[in-house]
């Protein structure tokens, strides 16, 4: 039995991170950093000597390109790799496409404060963090963690709200704690789980 690895990448910085714009199912590329970001990814995984049997990332192209080029980098292309809607970002309804400062001058900065860092409440049209758990979670619990716990080396690359989701779930945490859990672009968080699921180690390779 290998050691039940399953690592979380959050997808580095796309063409809308960089303009300051809600992204959510929008499907803009990565940016030149971005790339490098995915690239510094698969760096780092290599140079803690992982590597991966099977790995997971959602419909859009920022996550899946950031997955291949971590993986080219790793030597790993030819691993099997399934895409999802349900590890999608968090979708912004009628946010998406806007430039943050302007939909406060819309809606007020305490109103989209709210839409952006409140656990339960969606903005129009959108998902909440909440809403996104139910989306991402049943597909987690049912595809990926099975594949973690046959020891197949599991990688995920996903997106900020989907992904936090997952860690929710993975490090038990509340709803308030996991609004202030911050995900880097292009930086992997490594979990190795118990028999029964529960986490038996986490590196945060951002600390």
């Amino acid at each position: 039995m290998s050691d039940r690895l399953l690592v979380l990448v959050r997808h580095g910085q796309s063409e809308w991170n960089l303009k300051n714009l809600f992204t959510g199912w929008k499907d803009p590329d990565l940016t030149e950093l971005g790339v490098k970001e995915a690239v510094q990814a698969g760096r780092k995984l290599k140079e803690l000597g992982l590597s991966f049997d099977v790995a997971f990332t959602s419909a859009l192209t920022r996550a899946q390109h950031t997955l291949d080029l971590a993986l080219k980098e790793m030597g790993q292309t030819n691993i099997p790799v399934t895409k999802n809607l349900a590890l999608n970002e968090r979708d912004y309804g009628d946010l998406s496409g806007l430039n943050k400062d302007d939909a406060r001058a819309k809606w007020g900065e305490e109103q989209v404060l709210i839409w952006r860092r409140s656990y339960d409440v969606p903005p129009p049209g959108g998902e909440s963090l909440k809403d996104t758990l139910a989306r991402t979670l049943p597909y987690f619990v049912q595809e990926i963690l099975p594949c973690v716990l046959r020891g197949e080396r599991t990688l995920v690359a996903a997106h900020g709200n989907s992904l936090r989701a997952l860690i929710m779930v993975l490090e038990k945490l509340t709803p308030e704690q996991i609004l202030k859990r911050e995900l880097a672009t292009g930086t992997p968080v490594i979990y190795r789980l118990n028999a029964d699921a529960t986490v038996a180690s986490v590196v945060d390779t951002a600390k």
